[in-house]
This record gives C-alpha cells, sequence and structure tokens, in this order.
C-alpha cells in the first residue's frame, strides 16, 4: 500500500505551464507535421499521452514483471520506483520538453539456441520504463494495421497460431516454403528509413527526437562509449515493436502480391506450389528488401526447398497430404543436450534435486513444443528422461553391496538384485534392466517430482 501511495504521488500531474520545445531535426522533423501547438491537432500518439498516470503505472508493472540486469548505471528493477518517487517530476519535465536523454545501452553476449552468440543492448531501468510507457502507446495506435500475417511481439498472437497458419498454407497445396532469413536485422535496420516510416505515424517532434535517441543512443563495450549508426538494439522494450513496422513493409508488399505467407519478427516464410515459382519470388523479394529497405538475406540460411525439409520456430511438418506438426530435429537435439547437462551422472545431487531441477525446465519446453501432433516423439524423449534418472541412482549406489541391498529393499526377488547388483555393465545398460524399471518405477520418479512432457490423457 505505501509503495502505492508513493508511486501516485510520483506520477501526479503537473500544472500547464510547463515548457515545450517542439522543434526537430533529421529525417523524422522534416516529414512530421508540427505545426501545431495543440497537442489535440497532431496526428499519432503525442508525448502528453505517454506521460499519462494510467500508461505510466502500466509501463512500471510491466517492467518489474520482466525483471532483467541492470543496465550501465547499476540501478535495479526493484531501485526504480523510489527513483521515480524522487526524480519523476523532473524527468516528466523533460520529456514533456524534448529534452530526455536516453543513455548509452549496456553491451552483453548471449548464446544463441542454433550455437553462437547473439549481441543484446540492456538499456539503464529508467530507459526500460520509458521505452515501456512510449511502446504501449504507439502498438495501441499502430498494431490494428498491420498485416493479419504478422505474428511476432503482437498483443494476442502467438509462435503456435504462426505455425498453424503455416501448416494451413502446406495443406492447401502450398508445399514449397521460400525460407527468408535476414542477415543480422536486428543489427542492420537503417535508422532514417526506420524513422522515416515512424514519421508516417507520429508528428510529435518531441515523441519522434526521443525514439532516435534510443536508436543512437550508443553502446558500451570495453569500458569505451561507442556510436550506434545503424541497427535496433535488442534487449529494450521498443526495439520488437519498431522491428515489425519497418518489416510491414513487406508484408505489404507480399500483400500486395497476394502471396500466402507467415512472419514471426524476421522469420518469414512464404509458401507456393512449385520451386520454379518459389526461385522466382526469392529473386523479387531480396531485390524489394535490398532497395526499398536496405537489409539483406543471409543466402547461407534461406532457402527454396519443400515445407517438410526446413524448420519453422522450432517446428517442421510430416510429409503428408494433412501435414501434422512436429517438433523439428535441432530442436530435438537442443533439447536432448540440456538435459544432458541438467542431469550428468558426475554432478553430485541428489535425485530428488536433480528431478526438481529438470522438471522446471521440461514444463516450459512442454508449453511449448507439446503443441506437436507428434505424440510418439514425446512419449520416446520421456522413456529416454527416465532411463538417465535410473542411471544417475545406479551411479550414485556405487557399490555391489549397496546397490543389492537398494534393490532388495525397493522389491526386487533376491536372484533378480543379485544378478544385477553383480553385473560387470555400466550405469546406462543397468538402467534399461528389469531390476530398474521394479526399483525405480515410472510411478516413484514421478513422486519425487519428475515432469513429464508427453500431453495429458484425456478421459
Amino acid at each position: 500500500m505505501r509503495r502505492k501511495t508513493q508511486l501516485e504521488l510520483a506520477f501526479s500531474e503537473m500544472g500547464a505551464g510547463e515548457a515545450r520545445d517542439r522543434s526537430g531535426a533529421g529525417t523524422e522533423a522534416r516529414a512530421a507535421n508540427a505545426a501545431s501547438e495543440s497537442p489535440a491537432a497532431m496526428a499519432g500518439p503525442c508525448m502528453e499521452a505517454i506521460v499519462e498516470r494510467d500508461n505510466l503505472r502500466k509501463a512500471l508493472a510491466q517492467v518489474r514483471r520482466n525483471k532483467g540486469a541492470p543496465g550501465i548505471d547499476g540501478m535495479s528493477v526493484e531501485a526504480l520506483a523510489l527513483h521515480l518517487k524522487d526524480h519523476w517530476p523532473e524527468l516528466r519535465a523533460q520529456l514533456l520538453e524534448g529534452s530526455y536523454k536516453p543513455q548509452p545501452v549496456r553491451r552483453v553476449e548471449i548464446p544463441k539456441a542454433s550455437g553462437g552468440t547473439r549481441p543484446l543492448g540492456i538499456p539503464t531501468v529508467l530507459d526500460r520504463f520509458i521505452q515501456q510507457a512510449v511502446m504501449q502507446e504507439l502498438q495501441d495506435a499502430w498494431d490494428d494495421g498491420f498485416s493479419a500475417s504478422s505474428y511476432g511481439f503482437r498483443p494476442a498472437r502467438s509462435a503456435h497460431q504462426a505455425v498453424a497458419a503455416a501448416q494451413a498454407f502446406i495443406a492447401s497445396g502450398h508445399r514449397i516454403v521460400v525460407d527468408i532469413d535476414l542477415e543480422k536485422f536486428f543489427d542492420r535496420v537503417n535508422h532514417d528509413i526506420l524513422m522515416g516510416l515512424v514519421a508516417k505515424r507520429v508528428s510529435d517532434p518531441r515523441l519522434l527526437r526521443l525514439i532516435r535517441g534510443f536508436l543512437t543512443s550508443g553502446v558500451l563495450e570495453g569500458g569505451l562509449v561507442g556510436p550506434i549508426d545503424e541497427g535496433t538494439p535488442q534487449g529494450g522494450p521498443l526495439s520488437p515493436l519498431l522491428s515489425n513496422l519497418m518489416l510491414d513493409e513487406l508484408d505489404k508488399e507480399l500483400e500486395r502480391r497476394k502471396h500466402c505467407f507467415v512472419r514471426y519478427a524476421d522469420d518469414c516464410n512464404i509458401y507456393v506450389r512449385s520451386v520454379r515459382a518459389g526461385e522466382r519470388v526469392m529473386a523479387s523479394v531480396e531485390r524489394f528488401l535490398d532497395r526499398r529497405l536496405k537489409l539483406k538475406v543471409n543466402t547461407h540460411k534461406s532457402a527454396v526447398a519443400p515445407s517438410h525439409r526446413r524448420k519453422f520456430l522450432g517446428f517442421s511438418f510430416t510429409d503428408e497430404k494433412t501435414p501434422r506438426r512436429r517438433i523439428a530435429p535441432e530442436a530435438v537435439a537442443r533439447f536432448k543436450e540440456r538435459v544432458r547437462v541438467l542431469t550428468m551422472r558426475t554432478r553430485g545431487a541428489s535425485l530428488v534435486l536433480i528431478a526438481k531441477e529438470l522438471s522446471t525446465y521440461l514444463k516450459g519446453w512442454r508449453g511449448y513444443f507439446g503443441f506437436c501432433e507428434t505424440p510418439s516423439v514425446l512419449r520416446d524423449l520421456d522413456r529416454w528422461i527416465r532411463r538417465r534418472l535410473r542411471s544417475i541412482a545406479w551411479k550414485q549406489w556405487t557399490r555391489g553391496r549397496t546397490r543389492f541391498a537398494e534393490l532388495r529393499r525397493r522389491g526386487v526377488g533376491r536372484e533378480l538384485a543379485a544378478q544385477t547388483a553383480g553385473s560387470a555393465h555400466g550405469p546406462w545398460r543397468i538402467s534399461n534392466s528389469p531390476a530398474l524399471a521394479i526399483a525405480l518405477p515410472n510411478a516413484f520418479l514421478a513422486s519425487i517430482g519428475l515432469a513429464s512432457i508427453e500431453p495429458a490423457k484425456t478421459a
């Protein structure tokens, strides 16, 4: 209750006498129609809407939910509310005057699921809060105008919907996919082109200047702040919306050509009926992206191929008349690698602790990949996981005498227990033996918290 009261004070409305600097420079200022001083006369969202109390409350709540690491100033998410209580009137005045300056982002490298690393720019918590407030207003104003075939980073849309849409195109006979991978898209976005697109939808020079400031704030790396001449740094709330705005130009062009396509962020798949048609589409889309948006197609990762030979958002499709969703082989391989790390026999952790940590990962993975339509794959993976846990138990029992005692205690007959305990085979071979199936049945593993990735059986 105390924190809520603090925020009520922090986000109180300011007086009407605040200075407003509506001068602007650059592409966005030339494109924006800023002749009127009245916010109501402007096209699109204005700064007054960004700093409106309900919008700020919503932005702060979202930043708290997202958590995340501090930026270059070291301020944590937990410290943001107190900072706003002390400084919000001054910050609000800067935003309304158009003088607020975003701080540089902190550069970190995060591992990619497919290998390698991806550069991530972490804005300060304060800048994340302001970006979130801007994003909410812009998204409300822009989202209805985006393509129905765009699914990434949009309200009430998901990767599962994108995969289902792709599946429907394949089922309708469009079995060749033009799989387009943009080369370092988030690092290569042209600022002038992007701000020109923003300026078609926003005429408030203060807001345009703020958005460009977020794009060009610089990056702290190796103790030095370097400039950012292109790209939308990944890590801030505004970046996904701006990427959707940029690629909406591609969406509209594909709609104009009446193509069947699905786009999720910078992953775009176009579905056609023949390889020859696909090759023509690939060549024309490459030209469009280069000339209109100054973006390059990664020729090594892009391809024209039968849909069952390509993956999309971690899924692929069976080569059947009515295609089914299946987990892409690469996603299965990454899953197994992660499970191997979590179930290393040399960890020294108890079976219960390993099952608990593993289950956290399994539940999240199942929440996404449980959308597949090949349950036999999930059953096989479940069996493989249980076998790994039995292998851990066998390794932890260490000596033959201990193994014999544990098997007997868990209901294994004397002869089978003696035969198994005296076996020269290794833990992985023994994990598949009848004795361990009796001693450590599926019910026991479930009782210590092991989650299943198989879909729940309905009555």
